[in-house]
């Protein structure tokens, strides 16, 4: 929604668009041998348990009258209307299409919902078509064309994530084809252009999260990034070991004392606008791989460690979102890279490290290494004078059992920042809920008796043996001690990093790639200064 107004953008879409056309044009004449499949959606009533109520989209109720009333006839016969989560699909309707999927939207007076926080049309949108293009490529369909269904932007988003899935480890005779997504009788290239570009980063994500650790080491991400980006018009600097001592960055190398594998810090940056007004920082966790260290994770905690970086790939896929979108702001990305792990010169339980900032720290426990690592760049992030900075970060397990693979908690003091985060989380379905940054667990972190602040409190009644409580704000207070003078917000992304599949219709089960999309949106935002409220009631579907 609010990318649309990037002139630059619209230029390139432009261009963009005569492919498009050519495509359908081929399609549309059957000048093509591959196997086509076709994504219809269908409104229906929830409260009607026979499906009675069919109400096609405009294009579907288009190809219907194409072929003289077939898609009628024979949904008719083919049981209830399609609800949500639920299609029919039909082969031989039409000599253009192997097979042609109808799938549920749900009510057609979906909108906004203020309750949800939650824009349940666009929602219903991505899971409709991620649903249908599933399907058809589990059809083995080679192109898949999709109703834009009101929303060109999220049917692109929901049928791109839908198709994706990682199979880089497999032999090429084995992997399942992916197939082109094209849109189908639509005019809005502008928005169909945004949500392709806006699932290539989440999809990006999702990969470069699943690759094994032993394959996505420091320097194997640092070389990704490098490969990705600067054919993307970002600037990728990588800095060693060295670099981060003599930077000082103690806090951030004593995470990565216990691996051989050596750290390494990657620096990415894009100029949209002025190269004289102040970036906006974005900070993500970039640990490749984390056992705990010393104070080691049980094993089948250790099952999804591989996506620990998950945050430093936010990062990167931001950063090719940002260029290809061509925002009109100037962006940093910091990576502070590393493997936790419990070798002979790990840190240990009990240990005071200063860092950066001058500040020494009480290392409890070693598998809280990730907010050592922010903390110093953190504060390296400072000599850039920034406009604002955003941490992400895996930081707090608790988050699992409070909000499963709900929302991505946010901790801030900024209003306008959180109002720009909820805001785009609302739009991208991807959303977040803001968790107290109080001083009381300031004073839980400040309250050693050795060092200037510790990873977490430790001082419980004997009584108390349960998990540590009040870890996610705790953490995000341990953070705050290193914001330097700029507006700060922090992500934790601990729940939302693995998902079962059954959530979203959009996403296989596996690595989510969550919240790029949130993130990309939220610069989005940022870059166009929308007042994203006002927008957001012009836009409520009105129902009689």
């Amino acid at each position: 929604m609010f990318l649309k107004k990037s002139i630059s953008l619209a230029r390139s879409v432009c261009r963009g668009s005569v492919m498009y056309q050519q495509t359908r044009r081929l399609n549309c004449y059957g000048e093509t041998s591959e196997l086509q499949g076709l994504i219809l959606g269908i409104y229906g009533r929830e409260d009607e348990p026979l499906g009675q109520t069919r109400i096609f989209t405009d294009s579907a109720e288009k190809y219907d009258k194409e072929i003289n009333g077939k898609l009628t006839d024979v949904l008719r016969v083919a049981g209830p209307t399609p609800k949500p989560g639920e299609y029919r699909i039909f082969y031989g309707l039409d000599p253009r299409y192997s097979a042609v999927i109808v799938v549920g939207i749900g009510d057609e007076c979906l909108s906004y919902n203020d309750l949800e926080e939650l824009d349940e049309l666009k929602e219903a949108i991505r899971n409709a078509t991620g649903l249908g293009a599933r399907i058809l490529q589990e059809n083995h369909m080679r192109a898949v064309e999709v109703d834009v269904m009101g929303s060109a932007e999220s049917a692109a988003e929901g049928s791109a994530m839908g198709v994706w899935l990682f199979q880089d480890m497999k032999q090429t005779a084995k992997q399942l084809h992916i197939p082109k997504i094209i849109p189908y009788d639509t005019c809005d290239y502008t928005g169909w252009q945004i949500g392709m570009q806006k699932a290539a980063a989440q999809n990006l994500t999702r990969q470069l999260s699943e690759t094994p650790a032993n394959i996505m080491t420091p320097s194997g991400f640092a070389q990704m990034a490098v490969q990705v980006l600067t054919t993307n018009g970002v600037s990728v600097e990588v800095k060693v070991k060295e670099w981060s001592s003599i930077m000082d960055l103690h806090a951030y190398l004593a995470s990565a004392k216990g691996s051989c594998e050596p750290p390494v810090f990657v620096e990415v940056h894009y100029y949209g606008c002025d190269p004289d007004v102040p970036p906006a920082i974005l900070i993500g966790k970039g640990v490749t791989f984390d056992s705990g260290g010393l104070c080691l994770k049980d094993c089948p905690d250790m099952k999804w460690m591989r996506g620990d970086m998950s945050s430093a790939a936010t990062v990167v896929a931001t950063a090719k979102a940002v260029a290809a979108l061509r925002l009109p702001i100037n962006f940093r990305g910091l990576m502070p890279l590393y493997e936790n792990m419990p070798g002979a010169c790990a840190m240990k339980p009990g240990d005071i490290i200063r860092g950066k900032s001058g500040k020494s720290v009480l290392i409890n426990n070693t598998d809280y290494d990730g907010r050592l690592a922010l903390s110093d760049a953190m504060t390296y992030a400072g000599i850039y004078n920034p406009k604002f900075i955003a941490t992400i970060a895996t930081t707090s397990d608790t988050l699992i059992d409070t909000f499963g693979e709900g929302p991505t908690s946010v901790f801030t003091e900024s209003e306008s920042l959180f109002e720009m985060m909820r805001i785009a989380g609302m739009h991208t379905g991807d959303r977040v809920w803001r968790l107290p940054l109080w001083k009381h667990f300031t004073s839980k972190i400040s309250r050693s008796p050795f060092s200037d602040t510790q990873d977490r409190d430790e001082n419980y009644p004997a009584v108390d043996r349960t998990v540590y409580t009040g870890l996610p704000p705790q953490t995000a207070a341990f953070l705050r001690e290193f914001v330097p003078a700029t507006d700060w917000i922090h992500m934790d992304t601990y729940n939302a990093v693995v998902t079962d599949g059954l959530l979203n219709h959009y996403l296989r089960p596996g690595m989510s790639g969550r919240p790029t999309r949130t993130v990309v949106e939220f610069l989005a935002q940022l870059a166009c200064q929308t007042d994203g409220i006002e927008e957001t009631e012009e836009n409520k579907k009105v129902c009689p």
